[in-house]
């Protein structure tokens, strides 16, 4: 029972404390107080008619405690004084109804002033409720780091005084792009390193922000989109391996999340929505036909590709251009494009080589994608791959010697541009 309110309320309960309290790590141990305090209590007692009330009353009243004692913390103590006030701390209890404020805290977390790395941290500590172990894990770094990041930006929060307010309208469409790319940042790192917890981490933060912000158009389209691309979760790997797309079982594909995502994308629609995510919601459920409408993907990849600029973009334009118009013509796109450090830029390139019978220079591009890879699953089917194109015959082996030099002498070439 606990484990699911703290689930649904502790963005809520903490949005208000920082508010109130004007402190995220003091509102943050005052509201772990109060949940500690729920765990002892409600078994015994049974659960407040107001959960909510009840543990930000609970938490409040800890913080103001420990002000108190610490009294060297007078300027804390000053920043409290309003709280104390406005409403009378006798009349703050269990029973007393707070505004939603976790839209707040979010534009908070998603300050410009922030670093990316700490705004996707600090959004999944504060709004998600995730422990900074869970943080550290989902990302891959180690506890001491994560701390670290944790903290530094709540001190900037603090130090800078970054509002804990909405921004104004001149800069809410600014903010909010930034607030999407934080959430969608976080799916991929679940989506991509094969890491549900946090895929679906941002997934639940997309609801927030939806029910936060119903007459934004993006925030629905983000979530459509997030939803349409995890609906394929159960069926992207199988006994540990990458499963592409064609060779999926779509008896697994959750129906379910489907069906929600195109309400949301009609919904969108109806919004007269035509931002970066409506577009890429509309392509991923054109994935999900069957067969794919190869023409429609293109053309709205292009839509994308000229309303945001991404090389990424081109390289998914490619792959859709090599179904319409040949892997020769996907192939052009893509050598004009600067993704070296990007790892499929290299597998695409390898697949439309493969695809060309052009399997020298495709075992060079597989190679280059495979020391980019970051997961096993990924790893593993590069190295299929490759051990699918592995040199028959002696002409086989010159034309990979050949292609490998060729690639060398690219990369040498390339080395004064960057040399100090």
């Amino acid at each position: 029972m606990l484990d699911d309110v703290f689930r649904d309320e502790w963005g809520r309960v903490l949005a208000t404390l920082v508010r109130l309290l004007g402190d995220i790590e003091l509102a943050e141990d005052a509201a772990q107080e109060a949940f500690v305090a729920a765990a002892e209590r409600w078994p015994r007692d049974g659960e407040p008619v107001n959960p909510t009330g009840w543990l930000i009353a609970t938490a409040r009243n800890r913080a103001i405690d420990r002000i108190r004692r610490e009294r060297t913390l007078n300027e804390k103590t000053r920043q409290l004084n309003w709280a104390m006030v406005e409403p009378p701390e006798e009349t703050m209890n269990e029973a007393t109804i707070f505004p939603d404020e976790r839209l707040e805290l979010i534009f908070t977390c998603c300050h410009p002033a922030l670093a990316l790395d700490a705004q996707v941290a600090l959004t999944l500590r504060t709004l998600g409720g995730l422990s900074t172990e869970e943080i550290a894990r989902g990302f891959l770094v180690p506890f001491e780091t994560m701390s670290k990041r944790l903290s530094r930006a709540k001190h900037k929060i603090r130090d800078a005084g970054i509002p804990f307010a909405i921004p104004p309208d001149h800069l809410l469409t600014e903010r909010l792009e930034a607030v999407l790319a934080v959430l969608y940042m976080i799916f991929n790192e679940g989506w991509g390193g094969g890491r549900v917890d946090l895929a679906s981490e941002a997934i639940r933060l997309g609801r927030a922000l939806v029910e936060l912000m119903p007459d934004e158009s993006e925030p629905r389209a983000l979530l459509a989109l997030m939803l349409l691309n995890d609906s394929r979760r159960e069926a992207r790997f199988r006994n540990g391996e990458l499963v592409l797309l064609d060779d999926q079982d779509r008896s697994l594909w959750n129906k379910q999340q489907i069906a929600e995502g195109r309400a949301l994308l009609e919904r969108v629609l109806a919004l007269q929505g035509g931002g970066a995510y409506a577009i890429q919601a509309a392509i991923a459920d054109l994935h999900l036909e069957q067969p794919r409408d190869w023409q429609e993907i293109t053309l709205l990849y292009s839509a994308l590709a000229r309303l945001t600029g991404s090389p990424v973009v081109e390289v998914n334009r490619a792959i859709a251009v090599a179904e319409t118009d040949g892997p020769e013509a996907a192939l052009e796109l893509l050598d004009e494009l600067p993704l070296n450090d990007y790892r499929y830029f290299h597998s695409t390139r390898a697949d439309l080589l493969r695809r060309l019978g052009r399997n020298a220079e495709a075992r060079v591009a597989y190679g280059r994608a495979l020391t980019l890879a970051s997961t096993d699953p990924e790893r593993r089917f590069l190295e299929g791959r490759l051990l699918e194109l592995r040199p028959q015959t002696a002409a086989d082996w010159e034309e990979l010697w050949t292609s490998t030099l060729d690639e060398l002498k690219q990369i040498v070439e390339r080395e004064p541009e960057d040399a100090p």
